[in-house]
């Protein structure tokens, strides 16, 4: 089992070389003012798994339940509707801090705006949250999704009016079909990957991502020894990384990135050290969907290379451990219903803490008995048959 579980420390030559002021304290009050302005908006909660933390052989755990995001199970609306808010702002010809909720829904508005089609590719949660955002600004979006997604995630993003399908594609080459159809039709990419001249709005939807990382860093009552964060193309990680390293320096918490076997684009690329970027190819069948991504968001990685501090490569039955672990915690701690790639993080770290044969990543990554670590449950059952199938029938059961 234990060579199910890589792990690569990211060697820090040199000065760091990206600039986190678009990811810093003040850069995500700004970020949260525009969200606060929807009237849905309220800070998630932060739970607390004393017991648990207790069980596993760390000081404390804290997790931020992104189920209760807008009501729509998932943080990913953060992103999407900061920028779409940020590009419709621009075609109005003001800043983002001059628009709210309220005036994107108008009818002055949405006349000076005229129709505008949003397009995106997704495994269900980023479709869902640019899908909603475009109908709150009544507007037209169009999803696509890769194959094997979840009938109810595309069910839940034609539910907020828009034109969505499952590809026969993967992840990175369905997003290669939505710029694409942008380019053709004229439609408005929203896709939180970015490359070479498609920039912006990849870097308002890490800014997005701010509002949920600044809620944990003022709930959380003392500064975590450890942070673990799931990623795809990294730009959730990323996001907070920036956030937590802006504020913290060189003080920051220890911040490991965790990514499924079959697709650690960031694992393959912190590894290789060679100031390029490493894919992944294929169909990347993992459980975790939401992180079944093979190319590494350009803005992230260059976050998460000076300021991660390792990269962690697992199999899906840890974040299937993470998922029952997390509806049914310890004593009488807070329960967290978490979606496959919400509980992957949780679930690497329950195994590392429990299996003696990962006694090694243990000791190199410090957890004990005085860690207190700090985790992001980014979705809900947002597929409920597949949740139901792990958590009650125990479909991939620990190794």
């Amino acid at each position: 089992m234990k060579e199910e579980f890589k792990i690569a420390k990211r060697t820090h030559d040199g000065e760091c070389t990206c600039d986190l002021a678009f990811l810093s304290r003040e850069s995500a009050e700004k970020v949260r003012e525009f969200h606060r302005s929807f009237p849905v908006y309220e800070a998630t909660p932060l739970q607390h798994l004393p017991e648990t933390a207790k069980y596993l052989g760390l000081g404390d755990v804290y997790v931020k339940d992104e189920s209760y995001r807008f009501g729509l199970n998932a943080f990913k609306v953060l992103g999407g509707s900061y920028a779409i808010g940020n590009y419709l702002a621009q075609r109005l010809g003001k800043k983002i801090s001059e628009v709210d909720y309220q005036t994107l829904i108008s009818e002055e508005v949405r006349k000076e705006l005229g129709d505008i089609t949003f397009v995106t590719a997704t495994d269900g949660n980023h479709g869902r949250g640019v899908a909603w955002t475009a109908n709150q600004f009544r507007q037209k979006s169009v999803v696509y999704m890769p194959k094997g997604s979840a009938k109810e995630r595309l069910e839940n993003i034609r539910a907020e009016g828009a034109e969505a399908s499952i590809t026969d594609l993967n992840y990175d080459e369905a997003v290669r079909l939505a710029n694409s159809q942008a380019e053709e039709k004229g439609w408005v990419m929203v896709q939180d990957t970015a490359w070479e001249g498609y920039e912006d709005i990849p870097t308002w939807i890490m800014q997005g991502y701010g509002t949920m990382g600044l809620e944990a860093l003022e709930q959380i009552p003392e500064k975590p020894t450890h942070i673990f964060l799931q990623a795809g193309v990294g730009s959730m990680a990323g996001a907070v990384t920036g956030l937590f390293s802006a504020i913290y320096g060189e003080d920051r918490p220890v911040i490991t990135i965790v990514e499924p076997n079959k697709a650690d684009c960031l694992y393959r690329t912190a590894e290789a050290n060679d100031g390029e970027r490493h894919f992944v190819t294929g169909d990347m069948d993992t459980i975790m969907a939401g992180l079944a991504c093979g190319e590494p968001c350009s803005i992230g990685w260059e976050i998460l290379k000076d300021h991660a501090d390792y990269f962690i490569s697992c199999p899906d039955y840890v974040a299937a451990k993470g998922m029952r672990i997390l509806g049914n915690p310890a004593g009488k701690d807070d329960r967290v219903v978490s979606g496959e790639s919400g509980a992957a993080a949780f679930g690497c770290v329950a195994e590392i803490m429990t299996n003696p044969q990962l006694s090694d990543i243990r000791k190199q990554l410090g957890l004990d008995e005085n860690s207190r670590v700090l985790f992001f449950s980014t979705e809900g059952d947002t597929d409920k048959e597949n949740y139901k199938a792990i958590v009650w029938d125990g479909r991939f059961p620990s190794a």
